[in-house]
């Protein structure tokens, strides 16, 4: 059996001077964070370590016994052939543990060379509680322990201008950095803390609003053993994911001075822009778009994955002709063919054959998801071309259907705001046609933030498209 991964077995000795303080030792964060800083320290000056903080009680065991080191193993289509690759991460120096020892957390906003803080502590990480204090060791919330890290460094350099921190959150909430220094502005001022603070958190640092994009999976169980043998060691925080990823960062171009993604000879997707908004537009019509259409007419056809969806004879081809013929016609964020590359891309990570991503996983919450990523390209396009689009129309439709709540004789375990499924459960009761539920469903204002009823034609087309689905002629709209 192979030995464990280790700095001895590795052959690891660097290590690099500790310039960013990390929250969070996830998947993603390893997978993606960590393998820039490993690509960037391996192929610039960046030269940057990592603090890794555990932000919530208890150890990085397996890390810790590992000295910090770590293996991804990255695999994907790319024009059509299918790729793989692993890399020996050494960017991380050592775990940190403010529930253990909140001394040592603190030390880290004395340490001079700390310039960047990474972060992903989930989507319900960047949250304001009035119940954390000043005094606690340490404070329960994210933002809260690092309002205490940033006041430290802030009173221990005595506000010196450059001791400010680089901060890139990369929790997937839309403007997370400003968020999250709104939040920290709300310590401040629950915690009684000195005007100056404030001052120097809104001039002294740079927070950055992201957008990311890479799927993690995780440990690769099925290929470890496979893997192991090509790599020499064993390593129990193996981490797996696609090739593909992005990383688009709103902050000034001097950005690039301190942190050089656009120097390095392996090529990165990360940008450094001026709005992230357009590309957030960009991923949500066009890549969460293509999964909250193929969702629901995936699940009622007995479809069970994304790559199955893609591999259809009829929903393959209709996923397709949606993006491009309908979803793309309506974004006017970015030129034509850079939103047909996107697209291409999308294709080549939908069908990704080490990647089973389950269309029920991604069902989760779709009456939100279909009002932010369907519902502003079918008015997007109607606007462009003063016709409604008949492929995200009929997704809209089986979205509806599928709320109904069964399929087949059989129940459907829908996952959602327990007060929006009863809320169709009751409309699919009470209705007395296709129409009167068409038409009830798309005028509820809670629902969409509009009365989409008033759309003319819309009413119609979506019951005609409902009546089809019940009639079993679902296939036959494709």
């Amino acid at each position: 059996m192979a030995k464990r991964l280790s700095s001895e077995v590795a052959n690891v000795a660097r290590m690099y001077p500790e310039r960013i303080v990390q929250f969070g030792g996830g998947n993603f964060l390893r997978g993606f964070v960590d393998w820039v800083v490993d690509i960037l320290n391996e192929e610039t000056d960046f030269c940057s370590g990592i603090a890794l903080v555990k932000a919530t009680p208890g150890s990085y065991e397996d890390l810790d016994a590992q000295d910090c080191l770590f293996t991804t193993y990255l695999h994907g289509v790319r024009d059509g052939n299918f790729i793989e690759e692993t890399r020996l991460i050494n960017s991380v120096n050592r775990s940190v543990y403010p529930y253990q020892d909140f001394a040592v957390y603190l030390e880290l906003a004395r340490q001079d060379p700390i310039r960047f803080i990474f972060s992903n502590t989930t989507e319900s990480g960047i949250v304001f509680s009035e119940d954390d204090k000043l005094d606690d060791e340490p404070p329960a919330s994210f933002p809260a322990k690092l309002a205490r890290l940033l006041y430290e460094r802030y009173t221990h350099f005595e506000a010196a201008p450059e001791k400010g921190c680089i901060i890139i959150p990369t929790e997937l909430i839309e403007d997370n950095a400003t968020r999250l220094r709104e939040i920290i502005l709300q310590y401040a001022r629950l915690w009684g803390l000195d005007a100056g603070f404030g001052d120097w958190i809104m001039q002294r640092n740079m927070f950055c609003n992201t957008l990311v994009d890479r799927i993690i999976p995780g440990y690769p169980e099925a290929d470890a053993e496979r893997i192991f043998a090509g790599l020499g060691y064993e390593d129990r925080l193996l981490v797996a994911g696609e090739t593909y990823h992005s990383w688009i960062i709103e902050a000034p171009r001097r950005l690039l001075d301190e942190f050089p993604v656009n120097q390095t000879r392996t090529p990165l997707n990360v940008r450094i822009v001026d709005d992230a908004a357009p590309y957030r537009t960009i991923k949500v019509r066009l890549l969460n778009g293509a999964h909250s259409s193929m969702v629901p007419i995936g699940l009622l056809l007995g479809i069970e994955s994304v790559r199955e969806a893609m591999e259809h004879d009829a929903l393959g081809p209709f996923i397709k002709g949606l993006l491009d013929e309908e979803v793309i016609p309506s974004v006017t964020e970015a030129p034509r063919a850079e939103l047909d590359a996107f697209a291409r891309d999308v294709f080549d990570r939908f069908r990704n054959p080490h990647i089973h991503h389950r269309l029920l996983t991604i069902s989760l919450n779709s009456s939100s998801k279909v009002k932010e990523r369907i519902v502003p390209s079918i008015l997007g396009y109607l606007e462009g071309r003063g016709e409604l689009p008949a492929r995200l129309v009929l997704a809209l439709a089986a979205f509806i259907r599928l709320y109904k709540g069964e399929w087949g004789g059989e129940m459907i375990p829908l996952n959602d705001d327990p007060g929006v499924l009863d809320w169709f459960h009751e409309q699919w009761s009470r209705a007395d046609s296709h129409d009167d539920l068409a038409e009830t469903v798309l005028a509820s204002r809670a629902l969409w933030e509009r009365d989409l009823s008033q759309i003319p034609g819309l009413v119609d087309r979506v019951s005609e498209n409902l009546r089809a689905i019940e009639a079993g002629r679902l296939l036959a709209l494709l």
